[in-house]
C-alpha cells in the first residue's frame, strides 16, 4: 500500500500559491484572448504606457524576468500584430526603443476595461488586501534574492 506523502507547512502553502496563481491566470488568459493577446503581451503594454522614458527590450526583459531571446521574439510577433514600433535611438545607434503604437493603445485600453481580476479580488476586504498585498511583496522580494544567488543577470 502506498503512503501518503506528507507536506509541510511551507510545501503545503507553496501547493495553494501555485493553484491559486495557476487559476487566476487562467481566468485573465481567457480574458485577454477576447482582445487578441497574452498575458506577457498585457505586460509589455502597461510597462510602454506607464513608462516615463524610453523603454529597451533590456528594461522589458529584466522587468518581466524573461531572458532576452525570449523577449526579443515576444517584441516581434508583437510588432508584426502593429501594437508596438521598434526604432533605433538617434543617438545611441546601437540601442533600440519600443514604443506602443495606435493599435497598441486601443488594444491597451480594452485590456484595462475587461475586469476578471477585480472580480476575483473583489471577495477581499479592505484589510485582506492590505496583508495579500504585503505578504505578496515579501514573497516578490525573496524570490529576487534567491533569483540573484542563482543566476548572475541581476533584475530590478
Amino acid at each position: 500500500m502506498k503512503q501518503a506523502l506528507e507536506l509541510s507547512r511551507n510545501e503545503r502553502m507553496w501547493v495553494r500559491l501555485f493553484a491559486t496563481a495557476t487559476v487566476v491566470q487562467r481566468a485573465r488568459e481567457l480574458e485577454l484572448a477576447k482582445v487578441g493577446i497574452t498575458p506577457i503581451q498585457a505586460g509589455v503594454l502597461m510597462i510602454l504606457k506607464t513608462a516615463t522614458r524610453p523603454v529597451t527590450p533590456t528594461q522589458l526583459a529584466r522587468t518581466l524576468y524573461r531572458e532576452p531571446h525570449s523577449m526579443s521574439a515576444l517584441l516581434q510577433r508583437m510588432e508584426k500584430q502593429g501594437l508596438i514600433e521598434r526604432t533605433k535611438d538617434l543617438e545611441q545607434r546601437n540601442l533600440v526603443r519600443i514604443s506602443i503604437t495606435r493599435k497598441g493603445e486601443q488594444t491597451f485600453k480594452r485590456q484595462w476595461a475587461a475586469k476578471v481580476t477585480t472580480s476575483i479580488t473583489s471577495c477581499l476586504s479592505d484589510e485582506e488586501m492590505e496583508v495579500l498585498g504585503t505578504s505578496l511583496e515579501k514573497l516578490r522580494a525573496r524570490a529576487v534574492e534567491i533569483i540573484r544567488e542563482m543566476q548572475p543577470t541581476p533584475y530590478d
